[in-house]
């Protein structure tokens, strides 16, 4: 979501707030802007709205000079997106608190109220200006420090927030707090830093502290220091942890975009998210905190996640019900939180999440735990939220994703489940050794049949130019096809803006096939030996009635008689055809996105990183 950095130091600051927000603009943003300041001359601050090239624009010629500040890239979520008002950062009246925040306060209207009463008076629509004169109203009610008057709006407020605040009476400091949304802070060479994310600091440092809920603290030019709710000093408890992604990692090189540098990634991705669990042809998720034994006596399985995370966990249902024998269930981590359906006992409840802070997962997350039931965390940040309040954490190896439309984390998530079902099976002796042995041997052909699909890109290059201007795109699939379509389906919308639907083949008789006509565009994805014949069945439905049919199939399957296009991956066990399969699917999006103009890292009203609910 929103995105902040903060810097005090000797070096500049304006540069290196505006490099933290440029690795920040993978969040998603509508606005962006920087508070400034010179020791202890007074702040300056600006903002534009739009891109960060905006602001960039904004801040060329004007007197910049400063040693510490604050940045921020909004997203949208109290006040509208277009109104400068609106844009970060916010500050009191008299300038004495200035401040930035990434998160939801639930009773800022209350607040907002409450501070009406005290004589304030407010010229934005957002949540966040009354949190910053909320701070404000402690600071010189109780004529108290920064840490107590923190203290009190963090007692005081309902909801998520990660902020960075700068005090009038307290030059060459930046204040942060938490409770819910995601920060970082670290020392550097030349200064100390805060972020929302990793990539924001990376060039300066790779020894970071997590923030943890309910903690404040201040870093300056010496060092950084942490309180407790009571204003305790709990520095000494704090422990660094080195985050051991590479600065260039997250540049794009040479490519054009960083989705179609992380499409190509896959393979090293995949690659390395293997070598991490097998060892001498044997699964080993010894670093998980999972032993055979635990996983022998496992009897129910429960998925959760949003976005292409849930789609990862629905491949995995089907996976996990034909070799384990065990049964699963998935479901959206935002609507399972007001569910209240009973979990089994001797359960395990997984819970997927590229950022390992998406808010709805993490609350999952805990509703599991106060169930009695263990999780398993598949994150692919170290140290992130939902990696820390698992039971067990299972990496993926994607390192820095940057495009919000993810690639490379989604495919590292698959493989991780399919290890994992195939650990279960082999567990509970559903499966023989030679079995075994043989879906291992699989699984690791996966990167090599990956490489040669993205170099052979070509034709999805052409085929794209025959997508763009459709209003309407259908995905249809029958078994573990279906639920690789809800990821094909949500990354063409997601990047294109053409609406598109993924469907289960044999639903379309029970109505979809209404919206079927001439030029309709049909992706058939159909790889399961068993249900093959169904499959052309539907293809056929499509054609007779004018639709384009664009078949996704293995090499060993014929289906230039069913469909006007056909695209072929590899062949591999039936079981892991949604690796191969995705690939092409995000190709698909990505240069459909490009013959039509658009920004495939950036679509418009997403973000990557979902920390509200």
């Amino acid at each position: 979501m929103c995105g902040i950095v903060g810097y005090v130091g000797e070096e500049d600051a304006t540069p290196i707030l505006l490099h933290g927000l440029q690795k920040l603009e993978y969040r998603g943003y509508d606005s962006a802007g920087i508070a400034i300041r010179y020791h202890s001359e007074n702040p300056k601050i600006f903002k534009a709205i739009g891109k960060l090239n905006n602001l960039v624009d904004t801040v060329r010629g004007k007197d910049t000079k400063s040693n510490y500040g604050i940045g921020h890239t909004r997203w949208s979520t109290h006040g509208r997106a277009d109104n400068i008002n609106n844009s970060h950062p916010h500050c009191s009246d008299d300038y004495e608190v200035i401040g930035v925040h990434n998160g939801i306060i639930e009773n800022y209207q209350e607040l907002k109220d409450k501070l009406y009463g005290q004589g304030y008076r407010f010229y934005s629509e957002t949540d966040t200006e009354v949190l910053i004169k909320l701070v404000d109203y402690y600071l010189k009610k109780y004529n108290i420090g920064p840490v107590d008057a923190i203290n009190k709006m963090m007692v005081r407020t309902s909801g998520s927030f990660a902020v960075a605040l700068m005090f009038k009476k307290y030059p060459n400091q930046v204040w942060f707090a938490k409770k819910g949304s995601p920060l970082i802070v670290a020392k550097g060479q030349d200064g100390c830093y805060l972020a929302s994310d990793v990539p924001a600091i990376l060039k300066y440092s790779n020894q970071v502290y997590y923030v943890a809920d309910y903690e404040s603290g201040c870093i300056t030019n010496d060092g950084v220091k942490f309180f407790d709710l009571n204003g305790d000093d709990i520095t000494p408890k704090k422990q660094l942890k080195t985050i051991e992604w590479k600065a260039a990692a997250s540049d794009k090189g040479k490519y054009p975009h960083y989705m179609i540098k992380e499409i190509e990634e896959q393979p090293t991705a995949i690659r390395e998210t293997l070598d991490a669990y097998i060892s001498n042809n044997q699964i080993d998720f010894s670093n998980v905190g999972l032993t055979l034994e635990q996983l022998k006596n496992f009897n129910a399985i429960y998925v959760f996640g949003c976005g292409s995370a849930y789609h990862a966990g629905l491949v995995g249902q089907y996976i996990y019900e034909n070799i384990t024998g065990i049964n699963v269930r998935v479901d959206l981590a935002s609507e399972f939180k007001y569910r209240h359906y009973n979990l089994r006992e001797n359960s395990l409840a997984i819970i997927i999440s590229q950022s390992g802070e998406t808010k709805d997962s993490h609350e999952a997350l805990l509703k599991c735990k106060s169930l009695g039931v263990k999780t398993l965390a598949i994150v692919n940040v170290k140290d992130s939220t939902i990696a820390r309040d698992a039971d067990y954490v299972a990496y993926t190896y994607a390192g820095p994703e940057i495009a919000v439309a993810t690639t490379k984390a989604y495919s590292c998530q698959l493989i991780v489940m399919y290890l994992l079902a195939i650990l279960i099976a082999h567990a509970k002796e559903k499966i023989t050794k030679e079995e075994y042995q043989e879906l291992i041997s699989e699984v690791q052909s996966i990167p090599n049949k990956v490489a040669k699909i993205v170099e052979d890109k070509e034709p999805l290059q052409h085929l794209a130019t025959r997508f763009s201007n459709k209003r309407d795109v259908f995905f249809i699939g029958r078994g573990v096809d279906y639920a690789l379509c809800m990821e094909g389906s949500l990354k063409f919308k997601e990047i294109t803006y053409i609406h598109s639907e993924a469907y289960a083949a044999g639903e379309l008789k029970h109505g979809t096939l209404s919206l079927i006509e001439h030029g309709v565009a049909v992706v058939a994805v159909a790889t399961q030996p068993d249900l093959l014949e169904k499959s052309v069945s539907n293809m056929v439905e499509v054609k007779s009635r004018e639709g384009s049919v664009v078949a996704v199939t293995t090499e060993d399957n014929q289906m230039e008689k069913n469909s006007k296009y056909q695209i072929y991956v590899p062949n591999i066990n039936y079981l892991f055809t949604p690796s191969l399969t995705i690939i092409p699917l995000q190709l698909l999006a990505y240069y459909t996105s490009l013959d039509k103009g658009i920004d495939p890292d950036k679509p418009k009203n997403l973000a990557k990183s979902v920390t509200v609910e």
